[in-house]
């Protein structure tokens, strides 16, 4: 018996990395599965993989992600969970990104789990259901080039609290804020050994994370075992998160 038996679920940019893994394990815990990303060809294929459907969209384009999300749950025969996983990335000083650039990852990243939420309130309000949204670690603390992502991020850590509030108890709303993991997107820095081993150095885990890290992680959120947590940001990081670089500097001159 699994975890999600019995359970619908809609994983949006689920054609890849975090989302095709967690499309994978709510599978494998019984869950029935649609794919919503805007590369059609692999979100097809992901789906071929779990025994579900899969549908085209760009979830900036508020029509086109809710009448993806609709059709997901008419196929499915109705939507219980919904990940919200679709994202974009990018690195560079604050002061050079275009408004083009900008747009698109405000667009992608917090528009995006607006227009998702959206779309799957008036599916569950009756049956009830799970939200879970994909925010970050850059949207807990900054990380240096990355302030347009860091900021639809920390947003969307705060969407997730407001629709934790506004849908109870109905609807349970929460994210999952990863580290660096180990994923298609990030295979061009991690390919690097040196600098591999440097950030496996610098992780209280001793790790770069996986793509199913966080799909444990999304699994037990949208799973009866948090039937009692909503509005939670749920921080999958290894512990990066946690040194205390000026206690650390401290503790070094003491050879500590």
């Amino acid at each position: 018996m699994g975890l999600l038996d019995g359970q619908r679920a809609v994983v949006t940019g689920g054609a890849s990395g975090i989302g095709a893994a967690t499309a994978r394990r709510m599978h494998e815990e019984g869950a029935s599965i649609a794919i919503v990303d805007i590369d059609d060809a692999a979100g097809v294929a992901i789906a071929a993989s779990v025994d579900g459907r899969a549908f085209t969209a760009d979830v900036s384009d508020p029509d086109a992600c809710a009448a993806a999300i609709n059709a997901a749950a008419e196929a499915l025969g109705g939507m219980s969970i919904l990940f919200n996983n679709a994202g974009v990335g990018a690195a560079r000083p604050l002061h050079e990104y275009s408004d083009r650039a900008w747009a698109k990852l405000i667009g992608v990243n917090l528009a995006g789990t607006f227009h998702g939420i959206r779309a799957a309130v008036p599916l569950m309000r009756e049956s009830g259901g799970c939200i879970v949204n994909h925010a970050s670690v850059s949207g807990v603390r900054p990380t240096r080039f990355e302030g347009p992502y860091s900021a639809a991020k920390a947003g969307v850590i705060s969407l997730t609290m407001d629709a934790a509030l506004e849908y109870a108890p109905a609807i349970r709303v929460n994210c999952v804020s990863p580290g660096l993991i180990e994923t298609p997107l990030t295979a061009g820095v991690l390919g690097d050994e040196s600098l591999r081993a440097a950030v496996d150095a610098a992780t209280p885990m001793a790790r770069v994370g996986s793509a199913d890290d966080v799909a444990n992680a999304v699994v037990f959120l949208a799973s009866p075992l948090a039937s009692y947590i909503t509005g939670h940001n749920l921080v999958v990081d290894g512990g990066s998160y946690l040194p205390n670089a000026q206690a650390d500097a401290i503790l070094r001159q003491f050879g500590m």
